[in-house]
């Protein structure tokens, strides 16, 4: 994306690509001639930048979560088992986690904001196409796919803010990003309910598809050009593969990459099977009221952007260790039979998670130092891995422990984020 920037901000990349590509030559050990050029917090481009990634983390984590309300209603038209509906989602995150590592090193050869639009616009298609899928395993298949080209999104974006935010800025550039996620994630999940109640889930689905669509257009338009990185021509693979080995042997990394994983075990399994567990008896919720629970995502749009202010000023680990203990608490007032007690348990988990999520993925740039995005793709491969595998194991601990398997698979998970984060070295 050399074009995308002026000549001053090539230069700067072009040293760095240098750095990039572990050439042995001068240039990859002299000092750059010039500092990175950073979007600074207040600037026209900052606010263009965060209504761009505002766009993109809707419409990418409400195309990935949309079919969450939906599992009760799969296993009704299906008839199938809520662990097999529960398909739906962990094959979606399953390969979502591995095309992440994947897009993470194509962008470095086509650009971070080409990259990111064609995910979001060809993953709008298929959820489109999803809808009109009369057999589940065709459905399965579009699903599927989905989370393959989405992985285009979370590690370039990620990666992008790394590069082209002031660092002092971005922890509340980051948070902005992860609310986004959560409006997109809450607003999926919540028109899906209504939708589907009122005509059918594919309806919903389509109708979903369509406007992630536009929304992927809206996202090209205002994302500013990069300025602090040039596209690198080819896929070397040895590269690549050198890289990821890095990171993978930075212990700070590994510890973070951990955290992710227990976050979306918790997060996804609980959310999974509370919408059979609110369909069932006592409580007997219809779709559309099932459906309202996830407005508690409200609550992880401010969370996350607070979160992301508080890790700039008083530091990381403390952040994510109330996340945790924040999530625990709520797993377990979920146990109690009053509606409103397993409401605010269900606020709690979603308030935590979001705390803990916006400042762990806002210290692995930092943490990696180099090679951002491809700390940033192992980060979403660990994170998502934890929904996909986790997620769908919660469906034999729902099936013959009910309620209470659910709680202590994910309790056991917040203990041991909270242990990782206690170890996670302050930066």
């Amino acid at each position: 994306m050399a074009s995308d920037s002026s000549s001053k901000s090539v230069q700067v990349s072009a040293t760095e690509t240098w750095t990039d590509s572990n050439h042995t030559t001068p240039a990859s050990t002299s000092r750059p001639p010039f500092k990175n050029v950073w979007i600074q917090q207040g600037s026209k481009d900052y606010y263009r930048a965060g209504g761009a990634l505002f766009l993109l983390g809707f419409a990418s984590f409400s195309l990935i979560y949309c079919v969450q309300p939906l599992l009760p209603a799969f296993s009704h038209s299906f008839q199938i088992s809520p662990a097999t509906s529960s398909l739906a989602l962990s094959l979606t995150t399953g390969l979502l986690a591995f095309s992440i590592v994947l897009a993470s090193a194509f962008s470095q050869a086509f650009g971070r904001r080409g990259i990111m639009f064609v995910s979001m616009a060809v993953a709008s298609v298929l959820n489109i196409l999803a809808a009109f899928m009369p057999q589940w395993h065709a459905l399965l298949i579009a699903r599927a796919l989905e989370g393959l080209v989405l992985g285009g999104v979370p590690a370039v974006a990620m990666a992008w803010l790394a590069e082209e935010i002031d660092p002092a800025h971005l922890g509340k550039a980051m948070g902005l990003y992860v609310g986004g996620t959560a409006f997109g994630a809450m607003m999926g999940r919540v028109g899906m309910g209504l939708i589907s109640e009122f005509y059918s889930w594919r309806i919903a689905l389509g109708v979903l598809g369509v406007i992630c669509l536009l929304f992927s257009f809206g996202f090209y338009q205002l994302l500013p050009k990069s300025r602090n990185f040039v596209a690198q021509p080819g896929f070397r693979i040895g590269f690549h593969l050198r890289t990821w080995q890095k990171h993978l042997s930075n212990i700070g990394l590994i510890r973070l990459y951990a955290i992710g994983f227990c976050l979306t075990s918790i997060f996804v399994t609980l959310f999974n099977y509370a919408t059979f567990r609110l369909s069932d008896e006592p409580y007997s919720f219809s779709q559309t009221t099932i459906s309202m629970i996830f407005l508690v995502y409200a609550f992880g749009v401010v969370s996350s952007s607070i979160a992301g202010s508080l890790a700039d000023r008083f530091g990381k680990r403390p952040l994510m260790l109330s996340g945790f203990m924040i999530m625990g608490l709520g797993v377990a007032l979920t146990l109690a039979s009053s509606i409103f007690a397993v409401i605010a348990g269900i606020i709690l988990v979603t308030t935590g998670f979001f705390i803990s999520h916006s400042v762990t993925s806002g210290c692995v740039g930092p943490t990696a130092g180099e090679h951002k995005g491809h700390a940033a793709s192992l980060y979403l491969l660990f994170y998502y891995m934890g929904s996909s595998i986790i997620g769908s194991v919660g469906g034999w601990f729902w099936l013959h422990g009910g309620w209470l398997s659910i709680v202590a698979l994910t309790l056991s998970f917040a203990i041991l984020g909270s242990i990782l984060s206690l170890l996670h070295v302050k930066r």
